[in-house]
């Protein structure tokens, strides 16, 4: 358990720390490069809805019956932070429909339904993700909805996608990310003979360094 704890949380977050770093690449994007005025204007503008967005993402939670605070602002539920959420991402898709920031926006709104526990919607939003035009979001997008495969028992499905991730790696989700993932995957699914295989190839190919050792750890729970 304590492996399988650390490998969620590696994998958790390098997703989290890249989400971040892709979010600030968008703004910075958004106001330097483009076609022509009007849609790095759009682009712009939407990039700084999509950091308020965000930012409610990360907003705390207060615990019930806990008095709001004006300066302060905080949710009394994950679900209603999740709503806000969804609502700004949605605004952003809507009124910046061809930018580049509103594939970021798309993408979180995938998150946000998933933690509403819509997999239909959150299943739709991935997937037009996945086939955009914008390599590293897609990328996100194809590994979000793997996981969410992977929690529906769609094991072949998900499978699919981390090995598409496996050979064509980005900076968003880099090819030990989804080799751990499939293994994880492959381990929770009762294909021991599969994770084994995925994990002494992560740690052959990563030596001495941290996805390395959470492997041989993993690989030591399936003797």
């Amino acid at each position: 358990m304590g492996a399988a704890e650390k490998t969620a949380d590696w994998t958790v977050e390098h997703r989290s720390t890249l989400i971040i770093s892709i979010v600030a690449a968008v703004i910075v994007i958004g106001a330097v490069i483009g076609g022509w005025y009007y849609l790095n204007a759009q682009d712009e503008k939407a990039s700084l809805d999509l950091a308020i967005a965000v930012r409610t993402m990360d907003t705390q939670l207060r615990p019930a019956g806990a008095p709001e605070q004006p300066d302060f602002p905080t949710f009394t539920s994950a679900k209603d932070r999740a709503q806000a959420a969804h609502k700004q991402f949605q605004a952003i898709v809507d009124k910046y429909p061809h930018t580049r920031t509103a594939d970021m926006a798309h993408y979180f709104l995938g998150v946000t339904a998933e933690t509403l526990s819509d997999n239909a919607s959150a299943e739709r939003d991935f997937k037009q993700v996945a086939s955009a035009g914008n390599r590293e979001v897609a990328s996100l997008a194809k590994d979000a909805l793997a996981s969410l495969y992977g929690q529906t028992n769609r094991v072949k499905d998900a499978a699919a996608l981390y090995q598409e991730l496996i050979s064509k790696p980005t900076i968003s989700v880099s090819k030990v990310t989804a080799q751990l993932q499939l293994a994880d995957l492959y381990q929770n699914s009762n294909q021991p003979l599969d994770a084994k295989r995925i994990y002494e190839q992560i740690k052959k190919e990563n030596p001495g360094n941290e996805a390395g050792q959470l492997a041989t750890q993993k690989l030591a729970e399936l003797k």
